[in-house]
């Protein structure tokens, strides 16, 4: 894999240190944080489907 260069400010650079562990890297961290908002995204969206009975039932198939 290829390394590149994302510039982000000071204050983002130690966001992102707190959000990992000692001897991570700022790669694993994002991807870590991208994997979780995945989920979060998918949560929503079965949050809202069962809010709005968008589902059909097992005995109805």
């Amino acid at each position: 894999m290829s390394a590149t260069t994302i510039a982000v400010s000071s204050e983002t650079k130690e966001i992102l240190r707190h959000f990992g562990e000692k001897g991570e890297s700022y790669n694993h961290i994002i991807r870590k944080l991208i994997k979780e908002a995945g989920w979060k995204r998918l949560d929503n969206r079965w949050n809202k489907i069962l809010a709005n009975d968008e589902f059909i039932s097992l005995d109805e198939l």
